[in-house]
């Protein structure tokens, strides 16, 4: 339960990382407005928008003002070195999962990475592997999953969680159980705390990016989901997804002689 706890709080960074206020002239659909047709891909879509509401107000009421404080009195050095930390950590459970997909040569790469910024780096606190052109390649087990032929099933907000589908949801859970920085710490305080500021750093990072979405979507809703829905396409086929197929229109029958 501890695990599902810390997987929860860290993923509201992400889910809520994608709210900010509507623009006053937006005509974007509130929670309770109907949803003309249903979408395919997104056949919950009347329950998502009510969900997707809800986070948005805890958004605004709690992590967005703390990470705000976050980046006023936390200095820019000591941000950047406490991501690089967190990625570090999770630069392990990505050379895993790359191995885990049957990529050898960039499960390998991404295993130097983590050998060259723990010894060289400080622990982490450096990116010298960056410069040594060992860029990151995250990989997560809801990729896993993709790669080896699992449908993602339908897109779904989830309290908190916020932006998911069926099978990264999943996926999630064992990225949370299997490797974060929270389970070194023996102390549950300790543990929660780690999380926490984990929480706060992205939360953090996404400011930036929150704010465009504001300031561009009218409905940041579908906005949302149709990127969260491509960037996820895009990362299990490691950037080269399969084209669409349309069917074409039946041929008409030939005249009868």
């Amino acid at each position: 339960m501890k695990r599902l706890a810390q997987a929860l709080l860290l993923a509201a960074a992400f889910a809520l990382g994608g709210c900010a206020s509507v623009p006053a002239d937006g005509v974007a659909p509130t929670a309770a407005a109907p949803v003309a047709a249903a979408n395919p891909v997104d056949p919950w879509e009347n329950w998502n928008r009510k969900v997707f509401a809800f986070n948005d107000a805890v958004d605004e009421a709690v992590l967005k003002p703390v990470a705000e404080g976050y980046r006023k009195v936390v200095p820019q050095l000591v941000r950047t070195g406490i991501g690089n930390v967190f990625g570090n950590i999770g630069d392990v459970w990505s050379a895993a999962n790359h191995l885990l997909q049957g990529k050898l040569f960039s499960g390998l790469d991404m295993g130097m990475r983590v050998l060259t910024n723990t010894f060289f780096g400080l622990g982490g606190l450096l990116d010298p592997a960056t410069e040594m052109g060992l860029t990151r390649r995250s990989e997560d087990f809801g990729q896993t999953l993709g790669r080896w032929g699992a449908p993602p099933g339908p897109y779904i907000v989830l309290p908190f969680l916020g932006p998911s589908n069926v099978r990264d949801t999943g996926g999630f859970i064992v990225d949370r159980a299997s490797w974060s920085a929270s389970q070194w710490a023996t102390d549950d305080a300790v543990s929660y705390s780690i999380t926490a500021l984990q929480l706060v750093d992205t939360r953090a990072n996404l400011l930036a990016t929150t704010r465009l979405v504001g300031e561009v979507a009218l409905d940041r809703y579908s906005f949302i989901r149709d990127g969260y829905l491509a960037r996820r396409l895009d990362q299990v086929y490691d950037g080269a997804p399969p084209l669409e197929v349309f069917e074409d229109e039946a041929d008409p029958a030939p005249p009868k002689k």
